[in-house]
């Protein structure tokens, strides 16, 4: 899949759920109700607009990164489709992502060496 290909299949899936979203949070049986200003702000919220400006969005993304690391890293490190160099560009996109509070909860997080070598390589310190 080509660059444009999956911003755009990652777009539509964020506009998807965000529709999901709300019509389930517009559901009659949710009480009390929410009025249309907070369902369009969770929408939001799910499309991740204003990433870098909105700071509940940005608390939103941190959290995802976060999960990343602590409960799919590992996993993910070990596919065979995915070597050290594309996991290095993974872990360097997934810091850029993140506030320098999300940088900070994740260099406490208790990770393997592997996990820790890896993220010193996207970040570029030497040892």
């Amino acid at each position: 899949m080509t660059r444009p290909g999956y911003l755009t299949w990652r777009a539509k899936l964020k506009s998807q759920a965000a529709k999901q979203v709300a019509e389930l949070l517009a559901d009659a049986s949710i009480q009390p109700p929410l009025s249309q200003e907070e369902i369009d702000r969770v929408a939001a919220l799910v499309r991740k607009e204003d990433l870098k400006t909105d700071s509940d969005t940005q608390v939103l993304e941190d959290v995802a990164c976060l999960v990343f690391l602590d409960e799919q890293f590992e996993d993910f490190e070990k596919r065979p489709d995915i070597d050290e160099e594309k996991m290095v560009g993974i872990l360097r996109k997934t810091w850029g992502k993140m506030s320098p509070s999300g940088h900070a909860l994740a260099l406490q997080m208790h990770l393997s060496e592997r996990a820790k070598i890896l993220i010193e390589k996207a970040l570029g310190v030497e040892k």
